[in-house]
């Protein structure tokens, strides 16, 4: 199943656009109160491991998604990094999302395996951000 992946200029030129696209943010509610896209619906696609550090999947992702997006619904979905938003891009077109773009870079950047950055990110582009 392949994915299409954009860049933020591509993300944020859709979202523009008028075509009804949604930015869904995948990262934790605590990133996303820390900054994210205006307009931007933030579903958690992992939560806090109750059982140590780190993160777990959530459990709700698909339903939390079902309860606001119709299956034809616009999503590009991002995260920090990007590799998050790629999973949850998984998930939904296996359960059954159509229209589904995944965002390059995610929020901050997206690095490789040394820490150096492969893709800047929305607010290192300096598009708009907000903490609402």
């Amino acid at each position: 199943m392949d994915i299409k992946r954009i860049d933020p200029e591509e993300a944020r030129a859709l979202l523009d656009s008028g075509e009804g696209y949604t930015y869904l943010d995948v990262r934790s509610k605590e990133e996303f109160s820390e900054g994210h896209v205006p307009g931007a619906v933030n579903i958690p696609v992992a939560v806090k491991n109750s059982m140590g550090p780190g993160l777990v999947p959530n459990p709700d992702f698909i339903s939390e998604v079902e309860e606001q997006f119709e299956k034809d619904g616009k999503i590009i979905t991002a995260c920090l990094r990007g590799g998050r938003s790629m999973r949850a891009a998984m998930m939904l077109l296996s359960d059954g999302y159509t229209e589904i773009v995944d965002m390059r870079g995610g929020y901050d950047a997206e690095l490789d395996a040394l820490g150096n950055v492969v893709v800047e990110g929305w607010a290192r582009r300096d598009f708009p951000t907000t903490t609402d």
